[in-house]
């Protein structure tokens, strides 16, 4: 039976995903939030921009490795990262 490879990346990763939902429940636990309409062309909460905001991070790293060599994925982690929280922030 083979396991997955915890490489520090992968501890990395899951380790900011988890982070972010525990800051997620402190944040609606203390600060309510309200849907509110920025760059999106929907009205979001602050889960509902999380959330598409990770889906498409996903996005951009499944297109990094489609249309390049693969080599320089941290590239991809970085324009990801950005995106994310422009989109917290702004979306």
């Amino acid at each position: 039976m083979e396991w997955m490879a915890w490489t520090l990346p992968t501890a990395l990763f899951f380790t900011a995903i988890a982070v972010m939902l525990v800051s997620m429940g402190v944040l609606e636990t203390v600060w309510p939030t309200v849907e509110r309409k920025g760059f999106l062309p929907i009205r979001t909460t602050r889960g509902d921009r999380l959330f598409i905001g990770l889906l498409t991070s996903a996005y951009i790293q499944l297109a990094w490795l489609a249309f390049t060599d693969g080599l320089s994925l941290w590239w991809s982690v970085a324009i990801a990262a950005v995106w994310l929280a422009a989109l917290l922030r702004w979306g």
